[in-house]
């Protein structure tokens, strides 16, 4: 579970990144967690956009992301999601 001073920490660092997922009309499927779940490992900080005509609530998106990767929700802002997850391999971002 993150604090409040890492979720804040972890925004400013996603401020600059561009969504580089998308969950549309199909919503979230197994192979999309999956491939989520290969770019945390990689990135460790990612965003995921909720397009227009998906179905279900962005809400109800992130904990499913979250839930099936194992990722945490660092924010939700209009349609966009901010997962973060420590990586194995490649650790990065040191959390404060």
């Amino acid at each position: 579970m993150l604090t409040g001073k890492q979720k804040r920490f972890l925004r400013s660092k996603a401020h600059h990144l561009d969504p580089i997922f998308q969950v549309g009309k199909g919503g979230v499927n197994e192979n999309m967690v999956k491939q989520i779940a290969d770019a945390l490992e990689a990135r460790e900080l990612l965003k995921v956009s909720v397009l227009q005509n998906c179905e279900e609530d962005k809400t109800v998106v992130a904990e499913e992301l979250a839930a099936g990767t194992g990722a945490e929700i660092a924010q939700i802002i209009g349609n966009t999601i901010v997962l973060y997850k420590e990586s194995v391999e490649n650790k990065q971002i040191t959390l404060p």
